[in-house]
């Protein structure tokens, strides 16, 4: 199967759009697009044209360029079924267990509840990738807004059962602080150690940490490395409060 093509577009303070092309078909789809303008200006750089969004939950930095894109280009607009009244642009909901097509590319939709009561995640299951809006973060994971640490605790696990080459393309640039947390509530992990000298450096120089991979995250990371959802609760409460 022909490889994606995916670009990461940095928008805002610290959010993440991905692009994601399929060289076959030429179907073009926006993960979580926050706002327009840098989304079709990276396109039309490609001579990509946007067939679809793609949105893992409501919030407005992961909705507010829909209806810009939409109507630039015509895209069609996915999203979670749970949180339609919430996403007034959506044409197509989807939930947990329902399948989605990019080209030729078969995509897993997963219901991921607790960092908003309708979250999902879109699994791309022969290209080892997952696109996971909020829920996983490099060496973190989202605050419980709307749902609760079993929840949590259970998309970690979930996650984790998932091959550690595949590919976790997250919408926030928080490796940097998640690590410095991290290392604090994991103290004896050499692994996490490094991972921190290796994000400041990268930071350091102005450069992305993310995508991170599953394996990455099951070395390092303290909320999909949690025994219980009780230890994961503990530990985000930890983080709020940081």
């Amino acid at each position: 199967m022909t490889a994606l093509d995916i670009v990461r577009i940095p928008v805002l303070s610290d959010n993440y759009v991905w692009l994601v092309h399929e060289p076959v078909s030429k179907a073009t789809m926006v993960v979580d697009p926050a706002v327009a303008d840098p989304v079709l200006a990276t396109a039309a750089e490609r001579g990509w044209t946007i067939t679809d969004i793609w949105n893992t939950h409501w919030h407005p930095d992961h909705t507010g360029g829909n209806a810009a894109i939409k109507e630039a280009t015509g895209c069609t607009i996915t999203g979670p079924a749970a949180e339609y009244e919430r996403i007034p642009t959506l044409d197509v909901q989807v939930r947990g267990g329902d399948r989605v097509m990019l080209g030729a590319h078969a995509v897993d939709v997963w219901d991921v509840p607790a960092h908003t009561a309708g979250h999902i995640a879109y699994h791309f299951r022969e290209d080892e990738a997952i696109f996971v809006g909020d829920t996983l973060f490099a060496m973190g994971c989202g605050r419980l807004f709307e749902g609760t640490a079993e929840q949590m605790f259970a998309n970690m696990q979930r996650l984790a059962e998932l091959d550690d080459a595949t590919r976790v393309y997250c919408a926030h640039e928080y490796t940097l602080s998640n690590a410095r947390f991290a290392v604090t509530v994991d103290p004896d992990n050499d692994a996490l150690a490094g991972r921190l000298a290796a994000v400041e450096a990268a930071r350091e120089a102005g450069e992305a940490t993310v995508p991170t991979s599953i394996g990455a995250e099951r070395a390092t990371n303290p909320f999909l490395r949690a025994p219980s959802a009780a230890e994961l609760g503990r530990i985000r409460a930890l983080k709020d409060a940081a």
